[in-house]
């Protein structure tokens, strides 16, 4: 290392050790507003973190996302049809797919089948929302009417009992 490069490495130790003055916030500043524009916070990113900060079991199984499917309709000619997007999630003890059809006046209804899934507890969880029901005997279960949204699903067995872990898949966009 040469002598001015060892005294430029002085001086930012120097500049390091002392507190953060104004000219440390006006450039702070002016670094955050090129990042806002180059590089913006990705609108779904604050949505993503509180799912995962506020999952309740930090020894949930979590599922992960098999499969994403738009089915064409063959001979469609107009844009206002209407497409159901089918999702496949699997965890170690359970997998389940959903099938999330948009409905005319907004929103989606979410149809969903759970293997094994006999009487599970399900959640879906919308940014603040939470709403439940119960699969059948089948494993089927459906949510009528569903606000557009980073949404996840827990499922846990009815009854919770106290060695039965949920299972939660990744977020998805509905």
């Amino acid at each position: 290392m040469t002598d001015d490069q060892s005294r430029q490495l002085a001086e930012l130790e120097r500049l390091e050790a002392e507190p953060i003055d104004d000219g440390d916030l006006r450039a702070l500043a002016s670094l955050r507003r090129v990042y806002e524009v180059g590089d913006p916070v990705p609108p779904s990113l604050l949505d993503r973190v509180k799912f995962a900060i506020t999952l309740d079991d930090l020894e949930a199984e979590v599922a992960r996302l098999q499969r994403e499917s738009v089915p064409e309709l063959a001979g469609a000619r107009t844009d206002d049809v209407l497409r159901a997007q089918t999702v496949t999630f699997t965890s170690e003890t359970l997998t389940t797919m959903v099938t999330i059809t948009p409905l005319q006046g907004g929103g989606v209804r979410v149809d969903g089948w759970a293997t094994p899934g006999a009487l599970l507890d399900v959640e879906l969880r919308i940014g603040d929302v939470t709403l439940r029901t119960t699969a059948d005997e089948d494993g089927r279960f459906v949510f009528e009417q569903v606000a557009h949204g980073l949404a996840q699903l827990v499922l846990r067995q009815n009854g919770g009992g106290t060695g039965d872990h949920p299972v939660i898949t990744p977020a998805i966009e509905i």
